[in-house]
């Protein structure tokens, strides 16, 4: 599995791949939205991983961005990674295109969980993690 994290903080990139190899998961990450943008036009990713608060470009811009595309990568499952703790977020975040949110810290098995829940959507669960 082929995981994108799109998170302009070095620790919290850290911190999720390391959740990730415990499952097998290859995990790219990139600093902002614009490489994560580029990242996704040339490579492939299983399931996207998108901050919101970054410099430049946000991550509900690049999520419309992703859904805004003419290929089969507008469908990428994405999951909104952030400390915004904002009352409405969460459906503010779905319908801007986001399949899920989850809260930082995140714990491993939240993550898990969610990406499960986003694969077994997309590909019957073949990729899936535990």
């Amino acid at each position: 599995m082929k995981v994108l994290f799109v998170e302009d903080d070095p620790m919290n990139r850290r911190v999720v791949k390391d959740m990730l190899d415990v499952a097998g998961a290859d995990m790219t990450g990139a600093e902002d939205a614009e490489t994560g943008l580029q990242l996704i036009d040339s490579q492939d990713f299983d399931i996207v991983l998108m901050d919101l608060r970054m410099p430049g470009m946000d991550g509900l811009t690049a999520i419309s961005h992703i859904r805004a595309r003419a290929d089969a990568k507008s469908a990428l499952p994405v999951i909104v990674v952030t400390a915004d703790t904002a009352v409405d977020l969460r459906d503010r975040c779905l319908s801007q295109g986001a399949d899920e949110v989850l809260f930082k810290p995140v714990a491993m098995d939240s993550l898990f969980d969610a990406i499960g829940r986003m694969l077994a959507r997309s590909d019957g669960g073949a990729g899936m993690i535990s």
